[in-house]
């Protein structure tokens, strides 16, 4: 995932320990609420592609079906309830789609991602207008919110089996952004998460199972612990322990990135919501973290392998750049072959966006629960619309070369992901 930038930077204490992070609701919250004015991201839900893109898909009934599960609920813990079953049929759906289960609901290719950012963006609005028969306070609408947001992610059923015979891997995708450029656009990252989601890799060592969530494009959901609550109960010492992950994002055109080194820094370019942020990533307390923060983390994923093999037709890069100001210094600086001792981070190899916060998150997770396991962050081409269909003020939200290229780049992702598991213990 990157930025437009002229140097291609990218689209860069005990409670965790024992129970998943939690919102917290203030006991002086108000009784009531009043129904929320649209999100940024929920006010792109009217253009003309995103309800095309539900219609082809047959997602433009999952909205209006919540919203009359959530009409015909009589206590907010009754809400909670029909959210949770909502949104993880919401998942599920998208996930049998992709992998041919069911019914496609219309003509649109079964290998897209977009389904379920749209579907999920309706129910979210849905929620955000809802009025209750019964008090809701807007922190206990908020708990709701996160609900929703998890569930429909599968950030909260990763099930990942037991025994020794069997390898457990955890890869993560992300939404479609930039969305205000092209509402069309669709994120391969998303859309391989889709399709390994509760599938087996067959490798000459054994079997590997995987489960997979997607982010969202927000800095304010990464600060408050989306990564780190999802990752956490996988990354724990016990018998459902990860073997591996493997973070995944839209990164440069024509080329896959094996990132080896994750920078502190959030660059500030706008996010889904468009809302900067541009500071030292922030640790949401209770997340168990080295201190002092490190600047930097890297990958452990086995990069020279992965580059040596042949996993499809687009190359794959061992990528080391960083941009750090050096120890001492004050004026930022690329190096080419990772950081120096000492420096402060300006962008990982991922860049400084939330591609390579997610890196830089899981790792420096990893590193603090003492995960001895191969994980780091692969950045995916460009998905780029075929020669014709690239204005999007005339173009079609899809087109033959469209969909090659994504079910191109989510077999690759897979032949990456079938090398990464091989190598496991």
């Amino acid at each position: 995932m990157r930025s437009i930038r002229p140097r291609l930077a990218l689209l860069g204490a005990a409670l965790l320990a024992t129970a998943p992070l939690t919102l917290a609701v203030p006991a002086t919250a108000a009784a009531e609420t009043t129904a929320a004015a649209p999100t940024i991201e929920e006010q792109r839900l009217g253009k003309a592609a995103p309800q095309e893109i539900l219609r082809r898909s047959g997602f433009d009934d999952v909205a209006p079906d919540f919203a009359r599960a959530l009409a015909g609920t009589h206590s907010a813990a009754e809400a909670e309830r029909v959210i949770a079953r909502e949104g993880g049929h919401l998942w599920k759906r998208a996930v049998d789609r992709v992998q041919g289960r069911g019914p496609a609901g219309g003509d649109l290719s079964r290998d897209d991602d977009r389904p379920l950012y749209w579907a999920r963006l309706g129910m979210t609005r849905a929620l955000g207008q809802w009025q209750p028969g019964f008090p809701l306070s807007d922190a206990r609408r908020a708990v709701l919110l996160d609900t929703l947001e998890r569930t429909s992610r599968g950030q909260d059923s990763l099930d990942l089996p037991t025994g020794k015979h069997i390898k457990r891997i955890v890869v993560t995708g992300f939404d479609p952004f930039q969305l205000d450029a092209d509402v069309r656009r669709s994120n391969p990252s998303g859309a391989a998460a889709l399709a390994l989601d509760g599938t087996t890799i067959r490798t000459d060592s054994g079997p590997a199972r995987v489960e997979t969530a997607v982010f969202p494009v927000r800095w304010a959901d990464f600060a408050d612990g989306t990564v780190e609550r999802t990752l956490l109960p996988a990354f724990r010492s016990g018998p459902r322990r990860v073997d591996a992950f493997m973070t995944v994002s839209q990164g440069r055109v024509g080329r896959f990135d094996v990132e080896r080194t994750n920078g502190a820094w959030r660059g500030g370019y706008p996010d889904n919501a468009n809302i900067s942020r541009t500071e030292t990533v922030p640790i949401p307390a209770g997340v168990p973290t080295p201190h002092p923060q490190p600047q930097w983390t890297t990958t452990t994923l086995p990069y020279d392998k992965i580059v040596a093999s042949n996993t499809g037709p687009v190359p794959v890069y061992d990528h080391t750049e960083v941009t750090e100001i050096p120890a001492g210094g004050t004026t930022p600086v690329v190096r080419p072959d990772g950081p120096t001792p000492g420096s402060t981070a300006r962008a990982g190899g991922g860049g400084d966006y939330l591609s390579n916060e997610i890196a830089y998150r899981a790792t420096l997770l990893r590193d603090a629960v003492g995960l001895k396991a191969p994980g780091g962050h692969l950045h995916t081409p460009v998905l780029q619309f075929g020669t014709g269909n690239t204005d999007p003020a005339t173009g079609q939200v899809t087109d033959p070369d469209f969909v090659h290229n994504r079910e191109a780049i989510t077999a690759q992702v897979r032949s990456i992901l079938t090398v990464v598991a091989a190598t496991t213990r």
